[in-house]
């Protein structure tokens, strides 16, 4: 199919190019109504998405000679200028390093380590291993805030375990995409990063209000889990009932028990002493966070060569990363570039304990990282271009004196935006739906009263709707990479539907009290 599209990309850029000369090197002047003009930029980009041409490039273009008929060389500069004011924003350097993070968990045994120790504490009950899978993809998004190589991981950890004992093929495939899909909510998640960005609004404030939101999902999927396997147990079948009763290690609980809770009793300890000496409350934090992982770490090196507490050793690496980049986050010790560089150091040290790092792994992880990197920065430049255009044509304030003078209730709008993103989200990435929607969106809430915090919870959440809804439905090809060939796309989208409505119904319920995403900010 991309083979196919290829051409008729190339046939489309090269018909605007050809085009372009007629306008760019002549007196030609729009003489188009800013309602005019947008719908056409709306019909141009369709056409060039359907022609295969990539987002960033389409919007880029479009952009580019709306902004040169309107304002000439002179808009074109203030256009780039805000590009470059863009990109280098400190907190965007999160996003790589967050990217890079998930690459290398990705090709480490941290994650099958992880999901073993899971197993042995709720894998017996009926849907267990499903359940599991869920609390794994909560703890994955704690950890580095990535969707796609979530679901590859929990493709390639769980579902086999599940195929294995009997599940049901449609409850195991929506339960992993739709627990993947969680790192569009969970905190450090890139989708808040950069709508934070976007909207200037408070990165730490959307990852305080997004934690009930984002655990009301992951608790939601777990109830229907539960009560569906119940209900049927034939989805689910015990270990005993599938034939494949496998021995639980024997396991020393309170000596797991204390093995995760040490790290926090030193640093509590250490705080204690800290403030004994006077140190100060950003500081205690400090001391907290840096000695309880460091305590961890040394847990982890002596549990390696130690197969008798494998919940331990399966749970302290998560504990370290998710310490480190969420405690310095919250604890304001540092910024989200500098939370996320520890927390690629603490996993490349995790992996070098483990014995797994190598040159093959390393270089791997960086080309995916520069791979995903540049086709997020490409998109980014393209519709920072084609808003930046917009905006200063005009279109920001027409459609938002349009909307705002419709007869209407303010929810109805906040209700249509949602609509333009599940929309969009059908046939375009979310961060070009940022990009794009959110300069002429945002000043249009602020104006009817509601909070940047409550919209972009909602956002992220129409998101989470978006990566299963087809035809894009991003989350789909993730998990078709890594499945067994007899899966295919079909079966893959039939998986979701359940989950689809669990996520609309939290949306709603979302949209009915505020106060849900917000009572934590307050």
């Amino acid at each position: 199919m991309r083979t196919a599209a290829f051409p008729i990309a190339i046939f489309a850029l090269a018909v605007l190019v050809g085009l372009s000369p007629s306008f760019l090197f002549t007196n030609f002047r729009a003489d188009l109504g800013v309602g005019t003009m947008s719908l056409l930029l709306l019909i141009g980009i369709f056409a060039l998405l359907v022609a295969g041409v990539p987002l960033g490039f389409a919007t880029g273009f479009l952009g580019a000679i709306v902004i040169w008929l309107n304002f000439g060389e002179r808009g074109l500069g203030l256009v780039m200028q805000r590009v470059y004011d863009l990109v280098v924003t400190h907190a965007i350097i999160a996003v790589p390093f967050f990217i890079v993070m998930a690459s290398f968990l990705e090709r480490s045994g941290i994650a099958k380590d992880m999901y073993s120790a899971l197993n042995i504490s709720m894998g017996r009950m009926r849907g267990g291993v499903a359940v599991v899978t869920t609390v794994m993809a909560v703890i994955m998004a704690a950890m580095s805030g990535i969707i796609g190589g979530e679901i590859v991981l929990l493709g390639l950890v769980a579902l086999p375990q599940m195929l294995r004992l009997g599940y049901n093929k449609y409850l195991a495939i929506g339960t992993i995409c739709a627990g993947g899909s969680l790192g569009t909510m969970i905190p450090p998640s890139v989708v808040l990063i950069i709508y934070g960005l976007i909207t200037e609004t408070s990165i730490t404030k959307l990852f305080t209000a997004s934690f009930t939101p984002g655990l009301m999902l992951a608790g939601t999927y777990i109830l229907y889990i539960v009560v569906r396997t119940r209900l049927d147990p034939s989805l689910a079948p015990l270990p005993s009932e599938s034939g494949l009763d496998e021995d639980v290690p024997e396991t020393n609980s309170r000596m797991e028990l204390l093995l995760n809770l040490t790290p926090f009793l030193i640093g509590g300890v250490a705080v204690a002493v800290a403030r004994a000496l006077g140190v100060g409350g950003t500081e205690q934090v400090a001391t907290f966070i840096f000695s309880s992982a460091l305590v961890a770490f040394l847990i982890v090196a002596w549990l390696q060569n130690r197969d008798e507490y494998p919940i331990a050793k399966g749970l302290l690496p998560p504990i370290v990363v998710v310490d480190l980049v969420l405690g310095s986050i919250y604890g304001g010790v540092t910024g989200y570039a500098e939370a996320a560089a520890m927390g690629v150091v603490a996993t490349l040290a995790l992996i070098w304990v483990r014995s797994e790092l190598n040159t093959v792994m390393v270089l791997e992880g960086l080309e995916q990282t520069f791979r995903s990197v540049g086709t997020i920065m490409w998109v980014t430049f393209g519709a920072t271009v084609l808003a930046g255009a917009f905006s200063l044509s005009g279109g920001n304030r027409f459609v938002a004196n349009a909307i705002v003078g419709l007869d209407v209730a303010p929810i109805v709008i906040i209700l249509a935006m949602l609509l333009v993103f599940f929309l969009l989200g059908m046939f375009m990435d979310w961060i070009g739906i940022v990009l794009l929607c959110m300069p002429v969106f945002i000043p249009i809430v602020t104006q009817l009263g509601y909070d940047k915090i409550w919209f972009g919870i909602l956002f992220s959440v129409s998101m989470q709707i978006a990566f299963l809804t087809p035809p894009f439905g991003s989350a789909a090809f993730y998990l078709k990479s890594v499945v067994p060939p007899e899966i295919d796309l079909v079966t893959i989208y039939r998986s979701f539907g359940p989950f689809i409505v669990l996520q609309a119904i939290i949306l709603a319920i979302l949209v009915a009290f505020p106060n849900i995403s917000l009572f934590l900010v307050r």
